[in-house]
């Protein structure tokens, strides 16, 4: 697949992963639609975006409002006739062991934004990727393939956008659209900075975040871009990552200790 003139529409496109695969695709001539909640920060993507070479119009998007998803195709289509690729990346996460939450309302408003987001957005888009022969990409995470411990409603949501997307992927055989679904590890983006806590308030940083080994975003966008161009069915990222899928399929309870002792390290280098 290549990129140039094609109409690409990225949620969660005012930083971290969602900026960053912006300018990727601005470079190879895209046309871009970008969406996120703050207006300034599109802004500057989107001058981004130009000066790389590609095409760009920020729609301010709230994911979680249905109707918003909707006029944020309608406005890609109106601006570039159609919608070839669809970037489901809007994302939010949190930090924190379930038993301590006092606020279950952070648990729904995850899902609304990680997975209903994505919902929305590809029921709105779905008519055009299809008529255009598209692609569906799925920003999901490694938590969307195994349980990890204190990030109880962020895997949850990334299991119901996995579980989401392999099953539309079936749905769509035959129709010439491919479904990408993506599974990044630990990235150095600032989706943790705003990491909400049991309290539901944003928390900052966690333990992994002190980390040296954490992806860069250069390398995590340079790996999307090129499964994006391969159409691929999922990317898997970190050797880690692909072990451990294989791993849980016959020894799950051996991925569970392992994944319970990681986080007893990393919870020790705070105390």
């Amino acid at each position: 697949m290549t990129f140039t003139g094609k109409s690409i529409v990225i949620t969660g496109a005012s930083s971290g992963i969602g900026r960053e695969l912006a300018v990727a695709l601005a470079r190879e001539g895209a046309n871009l639609t970008l969406a996120a909640r703050d207006a300034d920060a599109l802004a500057l993507v989107v001058r981004d975006c130009e000066s790389a070479g590609g095409k760009a119009i920020a729609i301010p998007t709230d994911v979680c409002d249905q109707s918003a998803c909707a006029a944020l195709v309608k406005a890609a289509v109106d601006a570039f006739g159609g919608v070839d690729v669809l970037v489901n990346n809007a994302g939010i996460s949190m930090w924190g062991r379930f038993e301590e939450m006092t606020d279950l309302s952070m648990v729904e408003r995850i899902m609304r934004v990680n997975y209903f987001g994505a919902v929305y957005c590809t029921h709105a888009a779905l008519p055009y990727v299809k008529a255009s022969k598209g692609l569906l990409v799925a920003v999901s995470s490694l938590t969307g393939k195994t349980g990890v411990p204190t990030r109880t409603a962020y895997a949850a949501s990334k299991h119901a956008m996995q579980g989401f997307f392999d099953s539309l992927r079936i749905e769509l055989m035959g129709s010439g659209v491919d479904v990408l679904v993506v599974s990044p590890g630990f990235v150095a983006t600032p989706i943790r900075d705003r990491a909400l806590g049991p309290d539901g308030k944003p928390r900052g940083k966690s333990p992994r975040d002190e980390d040296k080994g954490n992806m860069s975003v250069e390398e995590c966008v340079r790996q999307i871009v090129s499964a994006m161009r391969r159409r691929k069915r999922e990317l898997v990222m970190t050797l880690t990552g692909r072990v451990g899928v294989i791993v849980k399929a016959f020894a799950p309870g051996l991925v569970d200790r392992l994944a319970a002792r990681l986080n007893s390290e990393r919870n020790r280098k705070t105390t």
